[in-house]
């Protein structure tokens, strides 16, 4: 008897744990509603959203989100380098830019680097804040579509014409060389042009021809006088 009560009575068992699955089908789709506490924790926590105001058609903006937009500091930070180019620069190149791949374009910049000039692509937005209210604010129309800025420190026309010619896909639009914006055709005539020094050595030797013929004209009647008093002394001897 004792030896029974030990083994049955007095002897730990371990609990039997059995997973039971759900009695009824669970339906994803449609779920059954949450018990009434639950409901209300979960109204009370749902957050709200206000509706944006809807636009006219998917291109145009409202006039609240017009309102709200905040200016990207970034944005100001690249306007000012923009616009530092501009003013240091002895000349800009505007090129519309065609569909072009990658490794063109690449190659396109290596080419104008080794010359000391800077391919650049910035967008409208950016080009806007850059030349707002300075002196290049003309500028800004050609900014319209696709486009890409060439910047050099000294004013090489004819070597960047001959670079860009090999590149099709970059149309030039306009140049700012010594502060002045010229238009396609003047900024390839500008090419044409001899440089700086050989222009004052023309200028100079037309200066000294001008000078000389001047001279030359003046001497000329006390020439013939000489000439022909010198004829008539000899002719008398």
């Amino acid at each position: 008897m004792s030896s029974f009560i030990q083994k049955t009575l007095l002897s730990p068992t371990s609990p039997l744990v059995l997973a039971k699955r759900f009695r009824g089908k669970i339906n994803i789709q449609r779920p059954r509603a949450p018990h009434y506490e639950r409901a209300r924790v979960i109204a009370a926590t749902m957050p709200f959203y206000k509706e944006q105001p809807k636009t006219l058609t998917c291109f145009q903006k409202s006039k609240h989100q017009l309102e709200v937009e905040q200016e990207n500091p970034y944005n100001r930070i690249i306007a000012r380098e923009v616009l530092n180019w501009l003013n240091h620069s002895k000349m800009v190149a505007i090129f519309h830019l065609n569909s072009i791949n990658s490794d063109d374009f690449f190659n396109a910049r290596v080419a104008l680097h080794k010359q000391n000039m800077q391919l650049k692509v910035y967008g409208k937005k950016i080009i806007s804040m850059a030349v707002e209210g300075t002196k290049f604010e003309t500028i800004e129309p050609l900014f319209d579509s696709n486009h890409c800025i060439v910047f050099s420190s000294e004013e090489q026309v004819s070597k960047l014409l001959r670079l860009t010619k090999k590149v099709p896909q970059m149309v030039l639009m306009a140049g700012i060389v010594q502060n002045r914006l010229l238009s396609r055709n003047e900024f390839t005539d500008f090419a044409s042009l001899p440089d700086l020094t050989t222009a004052r050595a023309q200028l100079v030797g037309t200066l000294n021809m001008a000078g000389g013929k001047i001279v030359e004209d003046l001497e000329a009647h006390s020439k013939n006088l000489v000439n022909i008093l010198d004829i008539h002394a000899k002719g008398d001897q």
